[in-house]
């Protein structure tokens, strides 16, 4: 069997060979031998008997919180990958964690866990600052329950425009009385509406949700109005032409017969639709929300909704002051609650971890810059590192691998906040100690950790904490 093999890449036995012979030394509480590579999990804090039962997995370990999607799942290939609840695990050291709702606390953020993927857009119940700090890339799946919950937003719409849930509860107490069919053409007077044709949307936040949601709209006859002050150039191509970019959500508002909220929830946008912009918005304005509740100030909302008997506040997050108004109606948070959103999250989320694990690849993450790399062949070993967005690291990063007089054959640098990140493809030879060049190479000041990708699942991987050398 050779072991020096991942789904992209695939090492020859002579560059095996190669790392064997430059290294007969232990690495960490393991060592090179045979025609293995023989590299440990990091294990401090570990039971030592307790990771030697799973030092011959020779797959990654991929942990999951939640229920997980099995059609993402299935992303992972069983040649490679152990999936396991994280509580079956029975102590077996993660290499990835996986996770939908969960709130995740650091420590289930194991030593040996590489990177951290959620399955849907927003990472609130992740603690990303200290990942970051950690060295470890959060990914998540920007998109994927796009459609999901840009149908739930038309139906808002559709539910604020004709009074179909009353009508829906005042059939049901007929039926009771006996009296449906006797009543069911006299009483639709009741429950008269408006049309969403020819109507003003303003759509806040043009992203994946918000632009399908305009695009859709448009599609519905509607007038468009947008605002979004960091709208990318691939995301405005994907707006229907007839949408007016606005400078200001108030401006957005002003004319708006719906009002769709799709951004992301931040310290900078609590309570962003206040007083301030809502005083704006028409008096018979339907206010969608189906992106963060606290981006409404409920006290502005509920006085908005008092004095505008017209008004509507739809959302899938309950609120203490507004889920028992007579203008507000409240469902169970439905955004991404499809098999098909479920399914499309997962699957992104299994190919971020993947690429990562495998490849290097960064895509998709919060908190770590994009970064790809093209593949080399078999007589290339590719080494990422991670370390602090800070001067002269990366120098002494490259003074090493001129140390060891290894050719760099091809490089990227990306840095994203406080954290850099770097994949590095380097010629294999038969001379060096590649044990020794990760160590030196993690132990400079500012890098957080290093990967040799060998192709050994679960191999290669080292940290630099506090000063300590872990592998």
């Amino acid at each position: 069997m050779t072991y020096l093999m991942t789904a992209s890449r695939t090492y020859s036995r002579r560059t095996l060979s190669s790392i064997v012979a430059a290294s007969s030394s232990s690495f960490g509480d393991r060592s090179y031998s045979g025609s293995r590579s023989q590299v440990d999990h990091f294990v401090s804090g570990w039971n030592t008997e307790e990771v030697e039962k799973f030092k011959d997995a020779e797959r990654y370990c991929t942990q999951t919180f939640n229920n997980i999607s099995q059609v993402g799942l299935s992303v992972f290939t069983k040649d490679l990958y152990d999936v396991l609840p994280n509580d079956e695990a029975d102590g077996r050291p993660a290499h990835a964690l996986m996770l939908r709702s969960h709130k995740l606390k650091e420590e289930e953020v194991l030593p040996s866990v590489r990177a951290i993927a959620r399955c849907g857009a927003g990472t609130n119940n992740i603690p990303v600052p200290r990942m970051t700090e950690l060295g470890i890339p959060v990914f998540n799946t920007p998109g994927a329950n796009a459609n999901a919950v840009k149908e739930l937003v038309i139906c808002g719409m559709l539910l604020g425009s004709r009074s179909i849930i009353d009508g829906i509860n005042h059939m049901k107490d007929l039926g009771g009385q006996g009296l449906a069919r006797e009543r069911v053409e006299k009483d639709k007077a009741m429950f008269g509406g408006r049309e969403i044709k020819g109507k003003n949307l303003a759509v806040i936040g043009l992203g994946h949700i918000g632009a399908s949601t305009a695009r859709d709209a448009r599609a519905l006859g509607m007038k468009l109005v947008g605002y979004d002050p960091g709208l990318s150039i691939e995301s405005a191509m994907k707006l229907p032409g007839n949408l007016k970019l606005a400078d200001s959500i108030s401006s957005a508002v002003a004319n708006a017969d719906y009002i769709s909220l799709n951004i992301p929830y931040t310290k900078a946008t609590h309570g962003i639709i206040g007083e301030a912009i809502i005083r704006h918005c028409k008096p018979d304005a339907v206010i969608l929300n189906f992106a963060r509740g606290e981006l409404v100030d409920s006290a502005s909302m509920k006085e908005f909704l008092d004095q505008s008997a017209g008004a509507k506040y739809i959302s899938d997050f309950p609120d203490d002051e507004l889920w028992d108004h007579p203008n507000t109606i409240i469902v169970p948070h439905l955004g991404a609650s499809t098999g098909e959103a479920e399914d499309s999250a997962a699957s992104m989320a299994a190919e971020t971890l993947r690429l990562y694990l495998e490849d290097g690849t960064v895509r998709h993450s919060v908190n770590f810059p994009d970064a790809s790399l093209p593949e080399r062949d078999s007589d290339h070993i590719r080494i990422t590192v991670v370390n602090q967005n800070k001067p002269g690291v990366l120098n002494s990063i490259i003074e090493v691998f001129a140390k060891y007089n290894l050719n760099i054959v091809q490089q990227i640098n990306h840095s994203r906040d406080e954290v850099a990140y770097n994949v590095i493809d380097i010629e294999a030879d038969d001379d060096h100690d590649y044990k020794k060049l990760q160590k030196d190479i993690t132990m400079n000041d500012g890098v957080l950790s290093s990967r040799i990708l060998f192709g050994l699942p679960g191999v290669g991987y080292s940290r630099n904490i506090d000063g300590n050398y872990h592998v």
